[in-house]
């Protein structure tokens, strides 16, 4: 079995050789980038199974690589590294489409594990799906591409977003807790609030327009809505 490749981009020299070492010590093949356009390339060329991205780059919005990266591969599961001072820009990268986040300085347990969670529940997790498309009228899911289209024009959904939409194609019957899908979307490993599971509830709504695939069940939480 091929061990999974890393792709760990950072400006700073020592961080990168340090998370290097970490992730190579638990069985990774890591490489390495400096600098947003190597960032860019090596993701490109090598297609690695996880990205592990400083959001303090110089000369560019660390969030604005991250929506490259998604725009490349929608799929692929990346790991922030922010200072405790980048509230916001972690929140904002948690709703562009970041799995996760690890502040500097961190201990190379907690970076291995988080690691770990996210490839487990973006590679590994997938025992209760199967890579059939799903359809709800004309909204059509391909669990393949991780992409979602309506009436055949592909829709820009956050990785946050698809997998929330997933869950409830999946169960069309099943009212779902806000707290059932924190578990489903971010498998406990961040501190996620309802407010989040009700915000990305509204931008699914937002770029469906005229159609509501979502029914709110209230005082209990979400429900595939059905088509009229």
């Amino acid at each position: 079995m091929t061990s999974p490749s890393i792709l760990v981009v950072d400006d700073e020299t020592h961080i990168l050789e340090v998370v290097e070492f970490i992730l190579q010590d638990n069985g990774y093949v890591v490489t390495t980038a400096s600098t947003a356009s190597a960032a860019v390339n090596r993701f490109e060329e090598l297609e690695p199974d996880l990205v592990v991205l400083d959001l303090n780059l110089p000369g560019v919005n660390g969030l604005d690589l991250l929506r490259r990266f998604r725009e490349l591969r929608p799929a692929v599961p990346i790991v922030m590294l922010t200072a405790k001072s980048e509230e916001i820009d972690r929140i904002i990268g948690l709703e562009v489409g970041a799995d996760d986040y690890v502040t500097k300085p961190f201990s190379p347990r907690e970076l291995s594990a988080r690691v770990k969670a996210v490839l487990r529940r973006t590679h590994g997790n997938h025992n209760e799906t199967s890579n059939q498309n799903l359809s709800h009228g004309p909204i059509i899911l391909d669990p393949l591409s991780f992409t979602v289209s309506l009436n055949g024009k592909k829709i820009p959904l956050t990785i946050q977003e698809y997998r929330l939409l997933e869950s409830l194609l999946r169960n069309p019957a099943r009212v779902f807790t806000r707290e059932m899908l924190i578990r489903r979307i971010h498998d406990g490993q961040q501190v996620i609030t309802d407010r989040s599971i009700d915000s990305y509830v509204k931008r699914i709504r937002k770029k469906l327009p005229n159609l509501d695939p979502i029914q709110t069940i209230y005082g209990i939480g979400y429900k595939l809505a059905p088509l009229q």
